[in-house]
């Protein structure tokens, strides 16, 4: 199956025919800002004025269409109603698709898009008109032959697939709606627009190719591929840029409206997948059925019979458990086809129905049905879908009535005079049902009947409004159903239209879909078969957010545990209710009520648990199929399936028994805390679980919210150092962060003054931490992470935040080994029985059982590995103990070098750069592999400790080790950052650490290299001013380094950064243009400490300030002693270079000056703009406050506008974007 043309074709086709039925609508006088009033009317026809500026004249019927078209905007909104009028007509342009190619056009086997000729692009239908048994008007006949011999050919296309549908709505009244109404106003179709839907559909280079329509396509196995992959995929691939744009709403905090629902959680569910549920529910209930009527019956071999390649026999059981079995087996004694009732709650395109079809017409062949027979019965009795998305419905309506004409060619004609209706709905809304109409209902019925009747229509409209807000999970109480069908089909209005008794006949219609679609809500089944809708309660809008509160306490926290939850209470005694979802429910404490109750109330019969990507989505997910049942001791069946065991969409083996596969009880999941489906543990497991958990040794008591962490938390290097530390206003804050075990991840500080605490106190979404654990030592982690959780110190001068969940040791004692464990391989086994997911709560760290041997030698590799890490991590210029870069010598150690023995043959290498960057690489090297080498150590101890040598190996792999290696490019480009921090004051030469950020400056502690005097580097082209960057770069390289090995020094810098240019400061002056501030904001993570003043992309002038030295004169400098003197060298430049190119003799002389005279004529007109600009702000003497942090102090000096004669005024920005 081609799917990148599906894809391709569904999603050019959605946006041509919104295009398309919004052009309609204009040339109606529609726009979706306004809908006009008629400029001419008179007793049968309406004038509009359209879009285009022309008029349209509309008769009587079309007049009635606009106008329900404009009552339909103003209750939907105009992008709603021209989104379901474009889908309408994609899903019958398909369905149309999909039959021609199968011959299975109605009343006429003639194609209507296409031709049954290669090559011929003119469709069958048009060809062959008016000879088709289509019964024409003589009217029709006459356009017919008027529009062939006009040549009017695509109007004549649109005019027979207008009648083509209506004749299917004969047939297939659930998809071919009646389309005359303002549905077929707006349909603009051309056969002969290589453009448009038609031909990008049925084109044979460009289009689906046409085999993957054919339901008698055979893949490589022999089995069929069309019908059920086509229509899901068109209908997943349909809504991919809806689904795109809901998500980047959600990102901004719009919660998803029921309009949205579909297309944020429609995820096509894999054939095999949906085969693997039906044929274990569905199918297992056959079986059974066969069971108990012949005891000796071969599971397997049935199953293999039947063709069911992914159904699972049951396990062993104990004899105690069999008899409880045979009690249930019982009930399937006599059990027909019939009687087996099925549900698809959240039905989609209809796959898993479809599915179910199959299934069930091998059950129903097995007990001698004819299969055209059992095609009508299937649909009659069995198969029940539903979704909120009438697209859906459509779309599974189609289908279940294609599988029935799959396997009866008469099936479209019905049997007994019935035509088949698929019991299938789109969950309807009673907003708008008239209640006052209910009084012409039921009036011939006896009063206490039609009282009864009354009483439960009004409840069942009260039930229903805004029901699409919940879809399948809304409560329906059993109703008479009967009894309401009589209700409302007896409707008196004495024959005369009335005011109160308008419009009773389509509450008529209306109030008989509600009764179907409630009936089918209310009813118990056999087997719930879905994959229901993944949706967080963040992504929730209010309305259903509050009732998945009040009706699903247990499992509010994703709306798919709510469907487990209600499909649990839909299946009859002893039914199955299989869905597929995400695996967080397994797991999680969030689902811990909800887990514990469906254990304790249901048996899981079989669960198959997938990894990450077997789906195609990017989370882990599980097949679970409970039955209505609780038998201790009972065993279901359990497997596991990896990405690498796919091949072509589908397992290589089945069941893959190398995996988790096992057999197990579910009793056996409550000896692990929370009783997480931990299904592929052993005993000896288990049973660490008899010893304390961490909770004994832990504490764990509240968290800090800010409630708006843009206010009171910054990164650390934003701030005045001064004001960080116990009493004062700031506190380092762990937020989690990246994968790092150890020590590290800590960047962050929140006020933390008397004013912010009170706050936290006083806020209702706020937390503060008791302040007995303020300034205690304690463990962090990451909550939520991409890879294994990773633990590290968190100081005692630092607090935490919910993302960087944090606990306390209670005795000290214990902190070295704790912290040990946790990041040892013990941990991480634990942890996956306890929480598969990537969200790792203090729940499932504190369930860590606890054996304590080996205290000493444990505590002393730790004391090791959190050295090594704080080294490792200091050594990062953000760190907050940063001291100085590895490849920038102290005084003191150069000193030391100048006094040794050997101090000539030192300092000849002490003096290059290579030198002490090998040397580096040596540390970091050592430093790698003796931490690794400790982990190790680690592991071999807490394996033997836990007895587990024959599950674990202690090897730790590179990618675990969380300390870095050396890199000749990224440590070069760091050193340079540390150079700039030189120049401008934050750290200094002749000290450890930062030498100022913040408080007040002290000319002293710069001596080996003076600092910028005015806090102002420019960076340019060309060296214009006396503290050009490179200039002031050169002089640190030689201070550090010495004179002598100068220029040797500043090549193998500008061979590392591997920029352009003819010479070692040319190629450093290009680093510095252009790739420097993206390391800085890379580094500081967009939220920079130097601040580069930029002109634009012509680099007319650029110069960089430290934002912690900044006053308020500064921009005016910035301006008067750089940009103007910029300005000045441009101007020069230019007048040498315009002198060259009139007096050079040369061509490439002449030609080097005319290419400068234009870069040079850009950076002035630049600079002039700019310089207008940093005016503005100059004047005002604007004051900044470090407490505000980066991006509010920042954007003062952005978007300032420049007025331009008789142009728009421009905006710029003074500062490069961040």
């Amino acid at each position: 199956m081609n799917k990148n043309a599906i894809k391709k074709f569904a999603i050019d086709a959605r946006n041509k025919l919104i295009a398309s039925v919004t052009d309609k609508a204009g040339m109606l006088g529609i726009t979706k800002d306004t809908c006009s009033e008629p400029i001419t009317k008179g007793v049968d026809f309406e004038v509009y004025k359209t879009t285009a500026g022309t008029e349209v004249t509309l008769n009587k019927k079309q007049c009635e269409h606009r106008r329900k078209l404009v009552e339909q905007i103003k209750t939907s909104g105009f992008d709603a109603v021209i989104e379901e009028v474009a889908y309408t007509w994609f899903n019958r342009i398909c369905a149309i698709r999909f039959m021609e190619v199968n011959d299975y056009m109605y009343p006429a086997r003639v194609r209507v898009l296409s031709s049954e000729k290669a090559g011929k692009k003119e469709p069958d239908i048009l060809t062959l008109a008016p000879d088709i048994d289509w019964e024409f008007t003589e009217e029709e006949r006459e356009y017919i032959i008027d529009a062939k011999m006009n040549n009017k050919l695509d109007d004549l296309f649109r005019m027979l697939f207008i009648k083509q549908c209506n004749l299917l709505y004969e047939v297939l009244p659930g998809l071919f709606e009646e389309t005359e109404d303002y549905t077929e106003m707006l349909l603009n179709i051309s056969f002969t627009n290589e453009d448009d839907v038609i031909r990008m559909l049925v084109d044979e280079e460009r289009g689906i190719p046409e085999q993957d329509f054919n339901v008698s396509s055979l893949n490589e196995e022999g089995n069929p591929t069309g019908q059920v992959e086509i229509i899901g995929w068109l209908y997943q691939y349909y809504n991919t840029e809806l689904k795109d744009d809901t998500f980047a709403k959600l990102k901004k905090n719009i919660k998803i409206t029921k309009e949205r629902i579909p297309a944020a959680t429609q995820l096509f569910t894999p054939d095999w997948i949906v085969r693997y549920m039906v044929e274990n529910s569905v199918g297992r209930i056959w079986i059974e059925h066969l069971r108990v009527n012949d005891p000796g019956m071969d599971e397997k071999a049935t199953a293999e019979r039947f063709g069911w390649k992914y159904y699972l026999p049951e396990a062993e059981q104990e004899d105690e458990v069999n008899v409880k079995l045979a009690e249930i087996h019982t009930t399937y004694k006599d059990l027909k086809p019939t009687d087996i009732i099925c549900i698809d709650p959240c039905m989609g395109s209809g796959h898993i129905l479809i599915a179910m079809f199959d299934v069930l017409m091998d059950i129903y062949e097995s007990a001698g049905y004819d299969k055209r027979e059992a095609a009508f019965d299937i649909v009659e009795h069995n198969i029940h879908g539903l979704d909120i998305d009438k697209r859906a419905y459509q779309l599974a309506y189609f289908a279940a009535m294609m599988k029935g004409r799959g396997y009866n060619r008469r099936f479209f004609r019905g049997r007994d005079d019935v035509k088949p209706a698929p019991k299938v709905y789109a969950i309807m809304e009673s907003n708008d049902i008239e209640k006052n109409h209910l009084q012409f209902f039921g009036t011939s019925m006896p009063k206490s009947e039609r009282t009864k009747a009354v009483e439960q229509v009004r409840y069942l409209i009260h039930t229903f409004v805004d029901a699409r807000e919940y879809g399948s999970i809304l409560n329906v109480d059993a109703c008479d159903w009967k009894l309401l069908d009589r209700f409302v089909n007896d409707l008196n209005d004495n024959g005369q239209v009335t005011f109160e008794s308008l419009g009773s006949g389509e509450t008529q219609k209306k109030l008989q879909r509600l009764i179907k679609i409630a009936e089918v809500m209310s009813k118990k089944y056999d087997a719930v078969v879905t994959n229901p809708p993944y949706m967080g309660g963040s992504g929730m809008n209010a309305k259903l957010s509050d009732y998945v509160k009040k009706y699903y306490p247990d499992s509010k926290g994703d709306l798919f545990a709510c469907f487990i939850e209600k499909g649990n209470n839909w299946i009859k005694a002893a039914g199955y209710n299989c869905m597929v979802t995400m695996q967080s429910w397994m797991f999680l404490s969030s689902f811990e009520k909800m887990r514990i109750n469906a254990l304790n109330t249901r048996d899981i019969t079989n669960l198959m648990h997938m990894e990450n990507m077997v789906m195609g989505i990017a989370f882990g997910t599980a097949v679970t199929i409970f039955r209505n049942s609780r038998i201790y001791d009972y065993k279901g069946t359990y497997n596991q399936i990896k990405i690498c065991d796919i091949k072509n969409n589908k397992p290589k083996n089945f069941p893959v028994c190398e995996n988790r596969f096992a057999q197990v009880s579910t009793d056996k999941f409550s000896q692990i805390p929370g009783s997480p489906v931990a299904y592929w543990v052993g005993e000896n497991i288990r049973n660490l679980f008899q010893n304390d958990l961490l909770y004994e040794y832990s504490i764990s008591d509240g968290q800090n919210v800010t409630s708006d962490n843009a206010r009171f938390v910054r990164f650390s290097w934003e701030i005045n150092n001064n004001k960080v530390g116990r009493g004062k206003k700031w506190r380092l804050y762990a937020k989690g962060g990246g994968y790092r075990k150890w020590y590290g991840n800590l960047i962050d500080v929140v006020d933390w003054s008397e004013n912010a605490v009170n706050f936290y106190h006083k806020e209702s979404s706020a937390r503060v931490l008791p302040e007995y654990l303020w300034y205690r030592k304690g463990i962090t982690w990451g909550l939520i992470t991409s890879n294994l959780p990773s633990f590290r110190v968190l100081p005692e001068i630092a607090t935490f935040d919910k993302g960087g969940s944090s606990i306390f040791i209670k005795n000290d004692d214990d902190y070295n080994y704790i912290i040990g464990l946790l990041n040892s391989k013990i941990f991480l086994k634990i942890v996956s029985l306890l929480n598969a997911t990537l969200n790792f709560q203090i729940k499932d760290i504190r369930s860590m059982p606890i054996i304590i041997q080996q205290k000493n030698r444990v505590g002393d590799i730790v004391d090791e590995l959190i050295s090594i890490s704080k080294n490792d991590w200091d050594s990062f210029e953000t760190s907050w103990d940063f001291i100085r870069h590895p490849l920038a010598p102290s005084a003191s150690l150069k000193q030391d070098q100048m006094v040794s023995q050997f101090a000539q043959s030192r300092m000849e290498k002490f003096g290059l750069i290579s030198w002490h960057y090998e040397n580096w690489k040596n540390q970091c090297e050592n430093r790698f592999n003796q931490l690794k080498e400790n982990e190790e150590e680690l592991n071999r101890i807490f394996i033997d400790i836990y007895g587990l040598q024959d599950e674990l190996t202690s090897e730790v792999e590179d990618k675990d080790v969380t300390v870095r290696k050396a890199d000749l490019q990224r440590d070069i480009r760091s050193f340079m950052s540390y150079a700039v921090g030189c120049m401008l004051g934050r750290y200094s030469l002749d000290m450890d650490g930062l030498a100022f950020a913040g408080g007040e400056w002290d000319n002293s502690k710069y001596q080996s290299y003076i600092s910028d005097v005015d806090n102002i580097i420019p960076i340019t082209d060309e060296e214009y001013f006396s503290d050009d960057i490179v200039g002031r770069f050169v002089e640190f390289v030689k201070i550090v380094y010495g004179k002598d090995t100068l220029e040797e020094n500043l090549g193998f810098i500008a061979q590392a950064l591997g920029n352009k240019g003819d010479t070692s400061r040319e190629v450093i002056r290009n680093y510095f243009i252009k790739d420097f501030y993206a390391d800085h904001l890379k580094v500081y993570q967009k939220r920079p400490i130097y601040w580069l003043f930029d002109s634009g992309k012509q680099n007319g002038f650029k110069a960089l300030i430290y934002m912690h030295r900044y006053d308020a004169d500064t921009v005016g400098r910035v301006r008067t002693d750089y940009l103007h003197k910029a300005q000045k060298y441009v101007e020069t430049a230019m007048q040498s270079a315009q002198y060259t190119l009139d007096n050079a003799s040369s061509s490439s002389e002449k030609s080097k000056a005319t290419r400068s005279i234009t870069k040079y004529t850009k950076q002035l007109a630049e600079m002039q703009i700019y310089d207008e600009a940093i005016a503005h702000i100059a004047n005002k003497r604007i004051d900044i406050d470090l407490d505000d942090g980066v991006k509010v102090n920042y954007a003062k000096f952005q978007g300032v506008e420049v007025v331009q004669e008789g142009k728009k005024a421009l905006k710029v920005d003074l500062l490069a974007k961040i």
